[in-house]
């Protein structure tokens, strides 16, 4: 990593900014998590198989074994990838400031016979001691956090030495203004998802959050970027499906899958190592 990089300096969310963001949502709805027509049921149905399938990739680039390894979700929300990372075999926690939310992720976990921790605090001051967990997941959280930095050297501090901390956000890009708030969220065509879920100012460029890492104590190993396996057209088909109430959240997550891609441009994955 070269020094220009290492000098970048990523501030806390100026706090006009951070207003516009709706957090809300994970309590007025933090019910409804598991429910099939709710929008974040995206998170199970498109976003997980592919995350899962990197952090497998990941384990087995690493060795890691998860059978009695720690590991934490920061950002819980209603417990989607918590469940998922459990069934790997991993000791589970998941951590969340929307009570709501977790009170959701308890009793769908007790339903499924899940043995996962869930606790309610925020990703700046994580109720954990110190090297506790051998895996940190922080997936679509980090674009929503009011201090970024403070988020990442919580996750740096709970994880032991050699632990792995994996990731996903998206960037701040023309090509994310685009996407993630004018299509998903704005323009009524196609829009899919809540006003404001996403503000474009609070997305992260992969050398802020580089830097970040590297003044954590966290070695960047990799990004992948993350695309669908589908022409835009057809994903602007299936859009419009939903947003006239054609097809279900549900449904739509299973019309394509998601994919690594070597470009970045909307949003990406990533990893890092404790030193």
């Amino acid at each position: 990593m070269n020094n220009i990089q290492k000098n970048i300096k990523v501030q806390r969310i100026r706090e006009e900014i951070y207003q516009r963001i709706d957090n809300g949502i994970y309590d007025k709805d933090g019910e409804k998590w598991w429910q099939t027509d709710f929008s974040l049921n995206l998170i199970k149905t498109l976003y997980n198989p592919f995350r899962l399938d990197y952090a497998k990739k990941i384990f087995e680039r690493h060795e890691i074994h998860p059978f009695n390894k720690y590991a934490l979700e920061v950002g819980c929300g209603g417990g989607l990838l918590s469940e998922e990372i459990a069934k790997m075999g991993f000791i589970t926690m998941g951590i969340d400031p929307s009570e709501q939310s977790i009170n959701n992720a308890v009793a769908h976990a007790t339903e499924s016979g899940l043995l996962i921790q869930y606790g309610k605090g925020t990703g700046e001051s994580l109720p954990l001691p110190n090297k506790s967990f051998e895996v940190v997941f922080c997936c679509d959280v980090l674009e929503h956090v009011r201090d970024l930095p403070l988020v990442i050297s919580e996750i740096s501090r709970v994880l032991k030495p050699g632990g792995i901390f994996i990731y996903d956000t998206i960037n701040r890009t023309q090509i994310s203004k685009l996407v993630a708030i004018k299509i998903l969220q704005e323009w009524n065509r196609w829009a899919i998802l809540p006003p404001n879920l996403h503000v474009w100012d609070m997305f992260i460029r992969p050398n802020e959050l580089k830097s970040l890492l590297t003044q954590n104590n966290l070695e960047w190993q990799e990004h992948r970027g993350i695309k669908p396996n589908i022409f835009a057209l057809k994903i602007l088909y299936y859009l419009h499906q939903r947003a006239k109430g054609k097809i279900s959240y549900e449904e739509f997550g299973k019309k394509f899958r998601l994919i690594e891609s070597n470009s970045p441009l909307f949003s990406y994955i990533g990893y890092a190592i404790k030193r």
